[in-house]
C-alpha cells in the first residue's frame, strides 16, 4: 500500500480570516505533493496578494505550484469546482455556498473538503464556574466581531442560574468597547462591509420584533455611524425551530435560552443542522464527557471555548462540512491510497 499526491487543488478562501484559512488548506495540500489554485474572496485582494508574496519569495518552492486567480462573481469559482482537471476542491465559507460547491464537483467526482457555517452552543450548567464561563463565552462570541463559523451564537443556561447568567450577560456585553480594530482597548471592530452591516442590523430589528430583547444594537450610538459597526446584540427565545436560531447570522447576536436538565441542553444543542463547535460549562465531569460524546459538533470545548490548535483537527457535522483541517488527519484529503500488489 502507497499514498500518493492526489493531483491539482482548488482552494476557495472566505474573507473573515483570509490567512489563516488559507495555509491551512494549502500546507497540507503542498506536504501530500500536491499543486495549488486559490481563489480569495473578492473583499481580501490584498491580503491573498501579500501571501501569495510570501509564497514567491520561497527559493525552495517551485513556479507554477501554487497559483491564484482572483474574481468578483462566480465564474472561475465555477471552473475550478468543475474543471476535470481539478481533483480536489478545498473549501471554507456557508453552508449554502458549499452545497453549491458540492454539487459542482459530482460531475466529475472530486475530493471535496468542506468546512461551513456554524451555529455554536455554549452550555452552561448550575454548577459551573460562573466567572470562569462569563469570560469565556464574552471572548468566544466576539470573535473576528462575531464573524467567525466558530463563535458562540447560543448560550443555554440551566433554570437555577438562569437569571444570574442573564443579568451578568447584559452587563459584559453592555461594556464592550467598539471602536477601530486597531485602537487600544477596542474589544469589537467593524464588520467587513456595509452590505454586511445593513444585513446584520436588520436581523436585529426583526430579533427586537419577535423576541424578547436583553441587549440592544446601539444603533443610533456613534459607533455605527462612523463606520461598519454593530454592537452586541442579545435576545431571549424559547423556539429552538424559529429561524433566528436556526440560521447562521454571522455577527454579534446572541440568543438566550432556558433548559432544565442535562436532556433537555443536549435536545436544545443539538437542535440545529449545524455540528461545527460547542461548548459546555460544568464542574462535573461525568456530565462533561457525556455531553462531549453526545454532542454531534466536530470539536467540543469543555470549560472553554475557541481554543484552536494547529495540531488538532477541525471539522464539521450535518451542514458545517466534510472532512477535516488541521492535525494528520488534515493530509487525507489530498492523498489517494494505492495498493500494489
Amino acid at each position: 500500500m502507497t499514498r500518493e499526491a492526489a493531483g491539482v487543488v482548488s482552494v476557495i478562501v472566505p474573507w473573515n480570516a483570509p490567512v489563516t484559512l488559507l495555509v491551512r488548506s494549502v500546507a497540507p495540500a503542498l506536504a501530500a505533493g500536491c499543486t495549488v489554485v486559490v481563489k480569495p474572496a473578492p473583499q481580501t485582494p490584498l491580503t491573498n496578494a501579500a501571501v501569495m508574496a510570501c509564497f514567491d519569495a520561497v527559493a525552495s518552492l517551485p513556479r507554477g505550484v501554487i497559483n491564484s486567480v482572483n474574481e468578483f462573481g462566480v465564474e472561475v469559482g465555477t471552473v475550478l469546482t468543475t474543471h476535470p482537471e481539478v481533483d480536489v476542491i478545498s473549501f471554507t465559507g456557508s453552508s449554502r455556498t458549499g452545497k453549491q460547491v458540492m454539487a459542482n464537483a459530482s460531475e466529475t467526482i472530486k475530493t471535496v473538503s468542506l468546512e461551513l457555517g456554524g451555529k455554536a452552543p455554549a452550555v452552561v450548567f448550575a454548577d459551573a464556574d460562573l466567572d470562569k464561563a462569563l469570560a469565556e463565552i464574552r471572548r468566544g462570541s466576539l470573535a473576528l466581531n462575531g464573524q467567525m463559523c466558530t463563535c458562540v451564537s447560543r448560550v443555554l443556561v440551566q433554570d437555577a442560574v438562569y437569571d444570574e447568567m442573564k443579568s451578568r450577560l447584559a452587563d459584559a456585553y453592555r461594556s464592550v468597547k467598539v471602536g477601530a480594530a486597531s485602537a487600544p482597548g477596542v474589544e469589537l471592530g467593524p464588520v467587513i462591509d456595509r452590505h454586511n452591516q445593513a444585513r446584520l442590523l436588520d436581523i436585529i430589528a426583526r430579533a427586537e420584533a419577535e423576541t424578547a430583547m436583553v441587549v440592544r444594537c446601539d444603533a443610533g450610538g456613534p459607533e455605527l455611524s462612523a463606520g461598519c459597526f454593530v454592537t452586541p446584540s442579545l435576545f431571549e427565545i424559547e423556539d429552538v425551530t424559529h429561524d433566528l436560531v436556526q440560521r447562521e447570522l454571522f455577527g454579534p447576536i446572541m440568543s438566550l435560552e432556558r433548559f432544565a436538565d442535562e436532556g433537555e441542553a443536549l435536545a436544545k444543542a443539538n437542535a440545529t443542522r449545524f455540528g461545527l463547535a460547542a461548548s459546555v460549562y460544568t464542574r462535573d465531569l461525568g456530565v462533561a464527557m457525556r455531553m462531549g460524546r453526545k454532542l454531534k459538533f466536530g470539536t467540543v470545548w469543555l470549560n472553554a471555548h475557541n481554543r484552536l490548535l494547529a495540531e488538532v483537527e477541525t471539522g464539521g457535522y450535518g451542514e458545517s462540512g466534510v472532512g477535516r483541517l488541521h492535525g494528520i488527519e488534515a493530509l487525507n484529503d489530498f492523498l489517494e491510497t494505492k495498493h500494489i500488489y
